[in-house]
């Protein structure tokens, strides 16, 4: 039987990861709407459709809404009722631009909203959270205390904003989806320095290091299949460049039960 399609809210779609992500979902046989910030991003986000698009290929929509917007969870309600798919990405962030103010606003309380709402709906099985990988409270026991220096000098020292923006919404994320069990999958996808550099090989689950880089084309790849994979529960999954090949790394977790969450209070 042919594998079944699914609706995928884009969240942050003007994004390079998403827009990375957004023709492989495509190619799946996948919807997407796609949510960006202007209409002036549409025609970049419309061109990402796969040239050789045709039977077989999804169907791509462009949905314009301000995530800065989004100041409750009924807010969030009304993207979600209007888009009414079952997949949720958010690959959307401040960027750094606008101050803490901004940053919370977008990074924490929009995704909070989001989750939240994507929770409440029946139709809604899967959010997948692009984070990043020292996005935690404690030193799991599989870094070393040099490792977890590095962190927390990234934490507190360099982005301390973002830092407690995303934990607060990478714990948000965790908690509702172990409240709600198999019903909805929380997936948290968190990977180290972001380059441009070609999908390739990974370093997937319970990275050895916080210190590390992994290209925006393999964050997107790894995405992907985690989304198409059977039998994925509520996890957090770091990422880095490695030397196991993408599909054999996701495969490898989820089937062993990986779960980098583990150590936190919320796990």
């Amino acid at each position: 039987m042919p594998p079944t399609p699914h609706h995928v809210l884009l969240l942050g779609g003007h994004g390079k990861v998403a827009q990375l992500l957004t023709p492989l979902l495509l190619r799946r046989g996948w919807d997407v709407t796609s949510v960006i910030r202007t209409e002036e991003q549409a025609p970049t986000i419309q061109g990402l459709a796969p040239k050789d698009g045709g039977e077989g290929t999804g169907r791509l929509k462009v949905l314009v809404r301000s995530l800065e917007e989004v100041k409750s969870e009924s807010d969030a309600e009304k993207v979600i009722s209007e888009w009414g798919g079952d997949y949720v990405v958010w690959s959307a962030g401040a960027g750094g631009k606008g101050g803490p103010e901004r940053t919370y606003a977008i990074d924490r309380d929009a995704a909070i909203h989001f989750i939240r709402a994507a929770a409440a709906a029946p139709h809604v099985t899967r959010f997948l959270m692009v984070s990043y990988l020292a996005s935690r409270r404690g030193r799991p026991a599989w870094w070393s205390e040099e490792a977890w220096a590095a962190a927390r000098h990234l934490n507190e020292q360099v982005l301390p904003h973002y830092y407690r923006a995303k934990l607060a919404a990478d714990e948000a994320l965790y908690a509702v989806s172990k409240e709600r069990g198999d019903a909805f999958v929380g997936i948290n996808l968190r990977p180290g320095t972001l380059t441009l550099e070609p999908a390739g090989r990974v370093e997937l689950g319970k990275t050895g290091d916080v210190r590390g880089n992994v290209s925006r084309a393999t964050v997107a790849r790894v995405a992907d299949l985690l989304l198409a994979s059977e039998g994925i529960k509520n996890t957090w999954l770091d990422l880095l460049d490695g030397d196991e090949e993408a599909e054999a790394a996701v495969e490898r977790v989820v089937r062993d039960g990986v779960n980098a969450a583990e150590g936190e209070d919320i796990f």
